[in-house]
């Protein structure tokens, strides 16, 4: 019985030796091929814009192709799925959102939003904007909310889904103002700029780097922006605590993640060198002139700050009783 328990005891060590051995080649080797980078979004939105930033920065870093692929459409389902069910060796990779832990409380999903995932690292968050046509009459949101309310129901407002972070801010806005709009749902931020512009709907919530040259060329009008301080891009844009609305805490994350299983190294170094990308000056600039801002975390922080904020949308979901919408 002892040389039985000594043999395993050695079989497990060399085991043990075996995976550090294979992790840190593994992460020496990395990478030595192209990377698919998946967006869950039409080209042109945010999540596109920063997958772009990110992807062409590793590029010159690695000197190998991270490939940008955009499969937009399923409410951010399609491109994710694509991910979830990738071999978990860091080859193919996602820029998702907020978005990520709210689908769970919308749909029966082909894959766990936790468990099928390695949270590799958070990139940016932004703020959003209260964005109208400028036909809508209004100058404040004082004036939009009594608009809204002379008006029930006749407000449309277009979203990248239901359950999006843009569709769960309008759903808190309508209870926080005590109004009613008409949801419509898109497949991502550019097509909804584009029948926003045309009238086809009449506002939005959306962050800078959709809208900042329609809203500096008059094209479009931003009433009202989350956070605590007005935007440095739109200093005329007041904050919706300005505007009577203090409880408006509608901030978006951007996050990288992997396929579970893959392995701790790679997760280590693309970790690292995203990190080591965010703290590039041309970086940080580029993000601060499309409204965002850098969010440093480790795989660890991203992950509790997923866990939690499934746990807080579902809340949200569940009281305003949000149905997905197709």
């Amino acid at each position: 019985m002892i040389r039985f328990f000594t043999a395993a005891t050695r079989v497990l060590s060399l085991c043990v030796l075996l995976a550090i051995t294979v992790s840190a080649a593994a992460q020496q080797t990395y990478p030595s091929k192209s990377i698919r980078f998946i967006t869950p979004y039409p080209a042109a939105g945010g999540n596109d814009i920063l997958a772009r930033l990110i992807g062409q920065k590793l590029t010159e870093s690695w000197g190998q192709q991270v490939l940008v692929e955009n499969r937009p459409g399923g409410n951010t389902v399609i491109g994710t799925e694509v991910v979830a069910k990738s071999a978990p060796d860091g080859y193919t990779i996602i820029m998702t959102t907020s978005s990520h832990v709210i689908m769970p409380s919308l749909l029966r999903l082909p894959f766990d939003a936790i468990k099928d995932f390695a949270p590799v690292a958070t990139v940016a968050s932004t703020e959003m904007l209260l964005v109208i046509h400028p036909s809508v009459p209004t100058k404040n949101m004082q004036e939009f909310i009594a608009l809204a309310k002379a008006k029930p129901g006749q407000l449309n407002y277009g979203t990248g889904g239901s359950g999006n972070p843009n569709h769960l801010a309008a759903v808190l806005l309508e209870i926080l103002a005590g109004i009613k709009m008409q949801h419509v749902p898109y497949r991502g931020g550019a097509p909804i700029v584009a029948d926003l512009m045309g009238g086809q709907v009449q506002l939005s919530f959306l962050s800078l780097i959709n809208v900042e040259s329609q809203i500096k060329s008059g094209r479009l009008k931003a009433i009202a922006v989350s956070g605590e301080t007005r935007m440095t891009a739109l200093p005329q844009v007041p904050t919706f605590t300005e505007g009577g609305l203090p409880n408006m805490d509608i901030k978006q994350w951007y996050g990288v993640l992997a396929p579970a299983g893959t392995p701790r190294a790679i997760i280590d170094k693309l970790a690292s060198e995203i990190v080591r990308i965010l703290a590039m000056p041309d970086v940080q600039a580029k993000l601060g002139q499309q409204g965002a801002d850098p969010l440093i975390s480790t795989p660890e922080q991203f992950a509790a700050q997923m866990k939690a904020d499934l746990a807080r949308y579902a809340n949200t979901i569940k009281t305003a009783n949000i149905k997905l919408e197709n």
